[in-house]
């Protein structure tokens, strides 16, 4: 479920912006700002100086390296610094950048020619053309082959001039891989209908396909038509807790223009509390971009935001819940959605389903990421990532990689798991997600070349750009975080839950059916797009249990209960047999038309990754047990 952006964004080690290497005598390197791909090989030589460019020119502060401290120090139990938060103000305060610096920054863009269109906390933005960013980044800007296409990019990294000071974090915007022109757009209405077939099971194993081919020896059940709140509730320990108090926000891209009315009218159905006056706010651009559905399909983001309210809601039913969506499924405009929650402190908790491959990040946007994770940090707020659905990424990619912003020392990584909840909302068991698939033979007596190819799986695994993090280590075994790297690199996830689609949970959502009519409709639905509300929730929870005290970035405290009965310690095999679930599908996704088509869902088969005893790939030290939101109480 996670959505394929044209992202991102590599960590550094803990987020500190690396030392500026003197250029010239008069020019500090923005290290990172000339894109891998912009080779000698691919030069297509000049880019014409009339040719327009819009950037972004990121603050360093006034302190970076000790914003980084700060974010640290506050953020680790065994400090004695930690929970000493500080407001949004005081944070910009402290570390943000002075009037002094914003003024110094924006007279040399604009002797240089550029014109500044905007100016935030965090960023000066500018446009003009190719001459004038030449002068000011100190850089010819080419045209450079980048596999069919032909994108701009700088030919050595951008520099600003020493006088400045280190003012100057980043510049993003001289290359223009894979941006298009911006226009003001209206949002589509909903998506095509999508709707499971039966038959289901209401828990795990109530209904046994018994007239199906046996898998690993013995009749299976067929797959869930989606848990519900009450069943994940119980699965993950929320007791008597609901999330009273508690601010989460959520970020993705557009919005569902029927949210409101799609998350009461699930919340009834379902038994969830009603949704009080004011419970659910929306925080929206004024115009959105790039909707359309060869950039990012403006509605196929409607599902994933109708998925993490109503996930939230299900298992933190008091919860505030604050939707702050992005003007497009762009880095910058995502990069603002996450700082108008860290410079309004809308929540304390932040949900992200969202991400990309981490070949395709960049130093300058993760030094941009990972400031907006560390000034959220220093206030309390912690963010929470999916970290993605296609396992190791070879059979997306072909190339064995983790996913971005999840790759992030200062985000919580959100992996995935196949969970049974058995008879009277019991929790059974679960295994790292992943998904291998065999349809039914044509004479229906056996599973065609089972287990067959695998489909999906919890993404995870060594980050090849970011250092190990302080938290990582001694928990996560060598042999992953020195897999790429002797010095150790950060390892994916950090924690997970529920997230295989064949053990899903159920989702409503108005969508458009075939006659044109727009009708709200369920289904089954998961990814690590629905772990990482699961768990944002889990956390909404623990806050209420330790008195509503802001638990903020929380990998250390996650680590630092690493081995004790409050996580389920994961692993592929828990039942000591092969595990699948019988599936019934609509060929065309919404009724029987077109037929039908059967298959068999083998569990715990995530790519190369595989889920063990202890800290693992798939599933990072586990899930929640009762134990864990008690274990975040005051002592």
């Amino acid at each position: 479920m996670a959505a394929t952006l044209p992202m991102i964004a590599g960590a550094l080690a803990l987020g500190i912006p690396a030392a500026h290497a003197s250029d010239s005598p008069a020019r500090d390197t923005l290290s990172g700002t000339k894109p891998a791909w912009a080779t000698t090989k691919a030069d297509k030589g000049a880019t014409a100086d009339s040719s327009r460019v819009s950037a972004r020119v990121y603050l360093a502060g006034k302190d970076a390296a000790g914003l980084a401290a700060y974010a640290k120090s506050v953020s680790d139990p065994s400090s004695a610094s930690y929970g000493r938060y500080l407001s949004a103000g005081q944070a910009q305060s402290r570390f943000g950048a002075t009037k002094a610096q914003v003024a110094a920054v924006k007279s040399w863009l604009t002797s240089a020619g550029l014109k500044v269109t905007g100016v935030s906390q965090h960023y000066v933005s500018v446009t003009g053309d190719v001459a004038a960013a030449e002068k000011a980044f100190g850089t010819q800007l080419h045209n450079y082959a980048k596999g069919t296409k032909t994108y701009r990019a700088p030919s050595k990294s951008a520099s600003a001039p020493e006088s400045l000071n280190g003012a100057v974090l980043t510049v993003t915007g001289l290359d223009n891989a894979p941006h298009k022109a911006d226009h003001d757009e209206q949002l589509p209405g909903p998506g095509a209908v999508f709707k499971n077939s039966g038959p289901f099971s209401s828990y795990y194993g109530s209904t046994i396909a018994s007239t199906l081919p046996d898998a690993y020896g013995t009749k299976i059940p067929y797959a869930v038509q989606g848990y519900t709140g009450k069943q994940l509730r119980a699965a993950y320990g929320a007791g008597k807790y609901t999330g009273k108090g508690v601010r989460v926000a959520i970020t993705d891209a557009f919005a569902s223009p029927t949210i409101a009315y799609d998350a009461a009218t699930y919340a009834k159905k379902h038994g969830d509390a009603a949704y009080t006056t004011g419970q659910l706010k929306q925080v929206l651009p004024k115009n959105y971009t790039h909707t359309g559905a060869d950039e990012c399909d403006a509605s196929g983001w409607y599902g994933e935001e109708t998925l993490d309210v109503e996930a939230v809601h299900a298992v933190a039913p008091d919860a505030q819940i604050t939707y702050v969506g992005a003007a497009s499924c762009y880095d910058d405009d995502l990069l603002d959605s996450l700082s108008k929650i860290v410079d309004g402190h809308l929540a304390d908790i932040v949900s992200n389903s969202w991400g990309d491959i981490e070949a395709n990040q960049t130093p300058d946007l993760a030094a941009a990421y990972d400031q907006v994770f560390q000034f959220g940090a220093v206030e309390g707020i912690g963010f929470y990532f999916s970290s993605g659905d296609n396992g190791d990424e070879v059979a997306n990619t072909g190339t064995k990689q983790v996913d971005t912003p999840a790759n992030s020392a200062w985000v919580t990584a959100v992996g995935g798991t196949s969970l049974a909840v058995g008879k009277g909302d019991k929790y059974l068991w679960e295994t790292g997600w992943g998904t291998e698939k065999a349809t039914l033979s044509a004479d229906g007596k056996s599973w065609t070349n089972f287990p067959g190819a695998f489909t999906s799986g919890a993404g995870g695994g060594t980050s090849k750009t970011v250092a190990e993090p302080f938290y990582q280590k001694g928990v996560v075994p060598d042999a992953l975080a020195k897999a790429n790297n002797a010095a150790g690199n950060r390892v994916v996830p950090d924690i997970s839950a529920i997230a295989d689609p064949n053990t899903g949970f159920k989702v409503g959502q108005t969508q458009t059916f075939p006659d044109g009519s727009e009708k709200y409709s369920e289904y089954r639905i998961g990814g690590t797009s629905l772990a990482s509300p699961v768990i944002a929730a889990v956390q909404a929870l623990a806050q209420e249990a330790r008195g509503g005290k802001a638990i903020g970035f929380a990998n250390p405290s996650i680590y630092a209960k690493y081995g004790s009965k409050v996580y389920h310690d994961v692993t592929d095999n828990p039942t000591g047999s092969g595990l699948a679930v019988a599936r019934v599908d609509f060929v065309n996704g919404y009724d029987a038309t077109d037929g039908l088509t059967t298959s068999v869902r083998s569990l715990g088969k995530d790519s190369s990754l595989i889920a063990v005893k202890g800290y693992d790939p798939v599933t990072g030290v586990g899930t929640p047990t009762n134990g864990y939101v008690e274990s975040y109480k005051r002592r």
